[in-house]
């Protein structure tokens, strides 16, 4: 299978190593000090799940150089999904699919009018990884799974090959029919945790261990979960339940890659976190007072840390 990685960071390097690792036709789009160092040494993960070294790698920052592909991986952060759609064009052959494993709920939407709907299906990443150096993948913990589908719920022979690919590389994976489900059920927690661990600048542990602000982390998720339902999405009875058990569940020491992209001083997906949910429940007529917080809390380092900053 010949597969195109557009957002080589944690996401897209580690299964994207994983899957060139394995044998398949591995090309990953990337730039900067990361390309060069995927160019020159190829690419290490560093994982409890087993490390794995590729002395070389096909990378470039150039995708009209791949030629079409039979699956497009898209893991760039949410503020460059349509400029790696359009960079995604050329890779685009009668019968490829790009699949979005970003953050969020827009992502699809995103890629839909650019590439059409006839080679885009949706998916969901559960990792927690980033480049811990040029040409370097850290995978934190032991869960790397992948849920993937076609947007119109029904099998096909794409997915299904997608599926062999990962299994033959010993990825955690699943075809699920209800994909914006899935995506949604992400959504859920993915908000709550990007939303307390940035905001309290805490990994999980104490959150959830905290009378205060373990409350907060529930109605924030609350909060998720009716916009969801005010948009169609059919969760389960029990979804707050279960994911607060999830959460109880995680590593003390876990956050949010958003809390990490606080730290660092980078730009954060904020605005289509806590702030698509402030956002849709304004146009749903849904109270989302937690998240209008959360959003309001950090909206000033969401370029970036300001130059005002106290810390």
């Amino acid at each position: 299978m010949k597969i195109a990685i557009i957002g080589s960071g944690g996401v897209g390097g580690y299964f994207g190593a994983r899957l060139a690792g394995s044998g398949q036709d591995v090309t990953f789009v990337a730039r900067g000090a990361h390309l060069e160092a995927l160019q020159k040494n190829g690419l290490k993960v560093l994982s409890a799940l087993g490390d794995l070294h590729l002395p070389e790698v096909k990378a470039t920052k150039d995708t009209t150089v791949i030629g079409p592909v039979d699956v497009v991986m898209i893991a760039v952060k949410l503020w460059g999904t349509e400029e790696a759609a359009q960079s995604a064009k050329p890779l685009i052959g009668p019968n490829t699919v790009a699949v979005s494993f970003q953050n969020g709920v827009v992502a699809v939407d995103t890629l839909l009018p650019i590439l059409g709907k006839e080679h885009v299906m949706g998916g969901v990443a559960n990792i927690a990884a980033l480049i811990e150096a040029p040409g370097v993948i850290r995978h934190n913990g032991n869960m790397a799974n992948l849920f993937f589908g076609e947007l119109d719920g029904k099998p096909s022979p794409r997915s299904q090959a997608l599926l062999v690919a990962c299994k033959i590389a010993n990825i955690q994976a699943e075809l699920v029919t209800d994909i914006n489900g899935a995506i949604w059920e992400k959504f859920v927690r993915l908000v709550t945790l990007s939303a307390l661990t940035s905001l309290t600048r805490m990994p999980v542990g104490p959150i959830r261990s905290d009378p205060d602000t373990r409350v907060l982390m529930q109605q924030v998720m609350e909060e998720v979960v009716a916009i969801g339902k005010a948009r169609g999405v059919k969760f389960d009875t029990g979804i707050i339940a279960e994911q607060m058990a999830r959460v109880d569940g995680y590593p003390a020491t876990m956050v949010a890659s958003m809390c990490g992209d606080l730290r660092r001083g980078n730009r954060l997906e904020l605005p289509w976190l806590s702030g698509t949910v402030a956002k849709l429940g304004e146009e749903l007529g849904i109270p989302t007072p937690a998240n209008h917080f959360v959003y309001a809390a950090l909206k000033l380092y969401a370029n970036g840390r300001p130059a005002d900053a106290q810390v």
